[in-house]
C-alpha cells in the first residue's frame, strides 16, 4: 500500500471508456471534498499520532515473528486483528495523501507530502512482512484445524485463502522485505513520474492552451474539425513524450517480469487473476466471447454509424461522436444529481439514501481545474470513514453517466465496509458491479423519459458507444498489454513496436469501418490503468457482462432481487465470486453467461438500426 490508488480503484480514464462531455457552459457550482474526515490537514498532530501508533503496533507484532505457527486458533486471530487495525490506520495515511495530490498533482508541496508519507509508511510496513509469509507457512492441516476451533479465526478464513493463493510464489523473508522497501524508489516512483508528466500535457487547441481532460472533452464534440483537431494536437503532445511513456512502460514491464519469473508465475497476467480471486480460464472464457463477437457488436455498430454522420468511413475522432440528434443540453450539477438520486430510488429508496450521502457531505470533487487528476474515481479510504468521489464534470450526459458510475462505487463501497479493513475489498471483478449496475438504472430511467425519437436514439447510440469502449475496447487493451508484456520479455520495446501493437489490437477491434488515421499509434500513452494497475482492464469488461445477465434477472421481476443485490455489495471480498452469484441463478465460468451480457449490447444495435 504505497499510493492513495493502491486499494481503491484506478482512475477510470473516461475517454477510454466513451464517457467524455463537451463544455459549453458553467455547469452551476460545483462541491469540492473536504478530506479532514481523515487528518485535520498534513501537519496535525492526529497524522503524527497515526504514524505512531502504527509503529508501536508493527513493533509489537515484529516481537512475535517464529511464533505464529504455534499459536492457538484465538491468538493467531488476535494477531490478525492487530494487523487488520494496523492496516487501516496506514490505509488512512496513504489515502488522505493520495487524495490531496490527485486533487492538485501539479503541487509541489502535495507532491512532497504523498512521497515522504509513502516512504514512512514503506519503512513501518516493512517491519511486518514476515507476518503474511509466516501465515503462508502453517501447514495446511495444522491451519484447518485453528480456524475449526475459533470462530474468530474463521471469520477472516476469506482473507487468509487469498493470501495463500500467493503461497507457491512467495519468495523467501530476506528476498520479500527488500522487494518491500525497494518500491517506493521502483514502481512507486515511475508511476508518480507518469502521473506528473501526463497531468502536465497542455494542448494547443485552435489558439488555446488546454489541459488533458478538457481536450478529450472535444473528441466528442458534435463539431467534427474540433474533434479532428483535438485529437491531432492529443497526438502532437502524446508523440513529444512518447521517448518518457515509453520508458516508463518498458520499465515497469521489465520489473514486473522479473518478479513474475522470480516467483514462477505462468503469465503476466497470473498474478492479476490471483488478486482478483478470479480463475485464469474464466478470464480466457470472457475474452473468447467478446473477441468472437467483434463482427456483431463493433464492426456492425460503426458500420451504421458512419452512415447516421454521412460519411464512407470514421475517423478515429468520429468514434465518440453525438449523432446528429443529439443531446446538446447543459445538465447542471442540481439536475444531475436529482437524476441519480431517482434513477437509484426507482430501483431501491435504500439505494438512493446511501448515494445521497455524496451529496449531502463534502465527499465529491467534481470541478475541473488545472492540475487535477483527469478522469474519475471512487476511493474507498478505510472501512471506519467513508469514499471520496472524483470527476471532472462538465454538464453533458456522459457526465452524468460518470456520476452514476463512481457512486455505485461508492455505495458498494459502504456497505462492505461492515466486513473490516481486511475482507471489504472487493477483488477488481466484482467491483465493477455496483458501478455499471448504477449506469445502467440512470441510462434506462432517462430512456424511459425521453419521448422525442431523435433523443431517444442519441441516447440508445450514446449509450452503445458506452457499452463497446467497456467491453470490446477494454478486451482490446487487455489484448494489448498481453503482448506488450510477453514481447517485454525478450527485449526492449520500442516506441514504434508498442504503438504497432496498439494499432494491430485497434484494427481488430473496432473493425473496417474505423479508420486509425497517422498519430493513433501514440494513443495507449494516456490509458493509466497500464501503468497503476496492469490487466485490471478486464474488470470493465467482466463487470459490464456480469451487470448485464443481472439486469436481465432484475427484469424478470423477482421480488427478493433487491435483498440479494444489496447482500452481494455486503459481502465485499468474503466470498468468491461463484458464491455471490449462485442466488441469482448465474455462474460466470459457464461460456453461456458472457453471451447473455453481449446480446444485450446487440440487442440494444438492433433497436438503433430498427430506428433507420
Amino acid at each position: 500500500m504505497t499510493n492513495a490508488r493502491s486499494s481503491s480503484t484506478p482512475i477510470r480514464t473516461l475517454a477510454s471508456n466513451g464517457a467524455t462531455a463537451t463544455a459549453t457552459a458553467a455547469p452551476g457550482s460545483l462541491p469540492s471534498w473536504d478530506l479532514s474526515d481523515l487528518f485535520p490537514g498534513p501537519e496535525s498532530p492526529e497524522l503524527e499520532a497515526a504514524f505512531n501508533s502504527a509503529d508501536e503496533i508493527a513493533t509489537a507484532l515484529a516481537a512475535m515473528q517464529g511464533t505464529l505457527a504455534s499459536l492457538t486458533g484465538n491468538a493467531l486471530a488476535d494477531v490478525i486483528r492487530q494487523y487488520e487495525s494496523f492496516s487501516e490506520i496506514l490505509g488512512r495515511i496513504t489515502s488522505y495523501a493520495g487524495l490531496r495530490y490527485y486533487a492538485d498533482t501539479s503541487d509541489v508541496i502535495a507532491g512532497k507530502f504523498l512521497g515522504d508519507c509513502d516512504a514512512r509508511v514503506t519503512d513501518i510496513s516493512g517491519k511486518i512482512v514476515f507476518l503474511v509469509l509466516e501465515l503462508n507457512g502453517i501447514d495446511e492441516d495444522d491451519l484447518s484445524a485453528k480456524i475449526a476451533s475459533s470462530p474468530a479465526l474463521a471469520r477472516y478464513e476469506p482473507w487468509i485463502a487469498r493470501l495463500r493463493a500467493m503461497k507457491p510464489y512467495q519468495l523467501s523473508d530476506e528476498l520479500e522485505r527488500f522487494l518491500h522497501d525497494q518500491s517506493v524508489v521502483g514502481s512507486s516512483a515511475w508511476v508518480r513520474l507518469y502521473d506528473e508528466t501526463l497531468a502536465g500535457l497542455r494542448f494547443e487547441v485552435d489558439g488555446q492552451t488546454l489541459s488533458l481532460e478538457s481536450t478529450l472533452t472535444l473528441m466528442s464534440d458534435p463539431n467534427r474539425d474540433k474533434r479532428e483537431t483535438a485529437a491531432r494536437a492529443l497526438a502532437t503532445a502524446f508523440g513529444q513524450n512518447l521517448p518518457l511513456f515509453s520508458r516508463v512502460t518498458n520499465t515497469l514491464a521489465k520489473e514486473k517480469e522479473i518478479d513474475d519469473r522470480w516467483r514462477n508465475l505462468p503469465s503476466p497476467d497470473a498474478s492479476r487473476h490471483l488478486a482478483n480471486h478470479v480463475e485464469a480460464e474464466v478470464v480466457d472464457a470472457l475474452r473468447e466471447a467478446v473477441t468472437d463477437a467483434y463482427p456483431r457488436l463493433s464492426h456492425r455498430y460503426y458500420k451504421m454509424k458512419a452512415k447516421w454522420l454521412g460519411l464512407d468511413t470514421l475517423e478515429y475522432w468520429d468514434r465518440n461522436a453525438p449523432l446528429p440528434e443529439k443531446d446538446d443540453r447543459q445538465i447542471s450539477w442540481d439536475e444531475a444529481r436529482d437524476t441519480v438520486l431517482e434513477a437509484y430510488g426507482g430501483f431501491d429508496p435504500a439505494l438512493a439514501d446511501l448515494a445521497k450521502k455524496f451529496f449531502d457531505n463534502p465527499w465529491i470533487d467534481a470541478a475541473e481545474r488545472k492540475g487535477k487528476a483527469s478522469g474519475a474515481f471512487a476511493h474507498p479510504t478505510v472501512a471506519s470513514c467513508h469514499p471520496y468521489v472524483l470527476v471532472n464534470y462538465l454538464g453533458k450526459t456522459r457526465d452524468v453517466m460518470t456520476l452514476a458510475h463512481e457512486l455505485g462505487h461508492g455505495v458498494h463501497q459502504i456497505l462492505a465496509a461492515d466486513q473490516g479493513e481486511l475482507l471489504s475489498r472487493t477483488p477488481l471483478t466484482l467491483a465493477e458491479t455496483a458501478s455499471v449496475f448504477g449506469e445502467m438504472l440512470t441510462f434506462q430511467s432517462l430512456l424511459a423519459k425521453e419521448s422525442d425519437p431523435g433523443r431517444k436514439k442519441a441516447l440508445l447510440a450514446g449509450k452503445v458507444d458506452d457499452m463497446l469502449n467497456t467491453v470490446v475496447r477494454q478486451i482490446a487493451f487487455y489484448d494489448f498489454e498481453r503482448r506488450v508484456h510477453a514481447e517485454r520479455r525478450t527485449g526492449e520495446l520500442t516506441p514504434d513496436r508498442i504503438g504497432e501493437i496498439w494499432m494491430d489490437v485497434a484494427r481488430e477491434s473496432l473493425g473496417p469501418s474505423v479508420n486509425l488515421a497517422e498519430g493513433y499509434e501514440t494513443y495507449w500513452t494516456y490509458v493509466s490503468h497500464f501503468i497503476h494497475a496492469p490487466f485490471y482492464v478486464y474488470a470493465y469488461a467482466f463487470g459490464d457482462g456480469l451487470v448485464n445477465a443481472l439486469y436481465a434477472r432484475y427484469q424478470e421481476g423477482d421480488p427478493a432481487f433487491q435483498q440479494r443485490y444489496f447482500d452481494m455489495l455486503r459481502a465485499g471480498g468474503a466470498k468468491h465470486h461463484s458464491e455471490l452469484l449462485a442466488p441469482f441463478g448465474l455462474d460466470a465460468a459457464d461460456p453461456a453467461f458472457w453471451g447473455q451480457g453481449l446480446t444485450l449490447i446487440e440487442s440494444l444495435i438492433d433497436q438503433l438500426e430498427a430506428m433507420d
